[in-house]
């Protein structure tokens, strides 16, 4: 069976609460945002798990399912200060889909080690035998995890 879920690692050269910052404030998941999709964020930077913020989309980016311009609502599911935060997505489409994305934080000799997660083997049955999943490639993680490197070290002052 292939697995339904995508980590990828990176040492990122910043304080895992450089990072985490990043990873609190919606205009920092826009920031650092690999696949185009994200345009723009409203809301405050989270501080629980229950929080959340509104991320306007454009999904044409992925050329892959005609919706357009349209909101999602990230609602924090982890929240460990420093050390991890996973989110699920709560949008237009029905049911809900269900997958989660998050982040582990390590501290390491050389800064930070940062493990990205994309998991979707608890995705609503409908979207399972719809099989489009993963709609993120282990590439676009990668991506990200390099444009957050880049975003933290820019920001720490190093």
């Amino acid at each position: 069976m292939e697995s339904e879920r995508i980590e990828v690692q990176r040492t990122i050269r910043a304080d895992p609460g450089a990072i985490f910052d990043i990873l609190c404030d919606p205009h920092g998941h826009v920031a650092i945002d690999s696949s185009g999709m994200l345009m723009s964020a409203s809301g405050e930077p989270v501080a629980a798990a229950g929080d959340s913020f509104v991320v306007h989309m454009d999904r044409e980016a992925l050329n892959d399912y005609p919706m357009g311009l349209y909101d999602v609502t990230v609602t924090i599911t982890a929240f460990e200060p420093d050390r991890e935060i996973a989110w699920t997505i709560l949008g237009k489409i029905r049911p809900q889909i269900g997958h989660v994305y998050g982040y582990r934080l390590e501290p390491a000799d050389d800064g930070t080690l940062v493990t990205s997660y994309y998991d979707w083997s608890n995705i609503d049955p409908t979207w399972k035998d719809a099989n489009i999943f993963p709609v993120i490639s282990e590439g676009a993680l990668r991506a990200t995890l390099g444009i957050l490197a880049r975003t933290a070290t820019t920001a720490s002052p190093d």
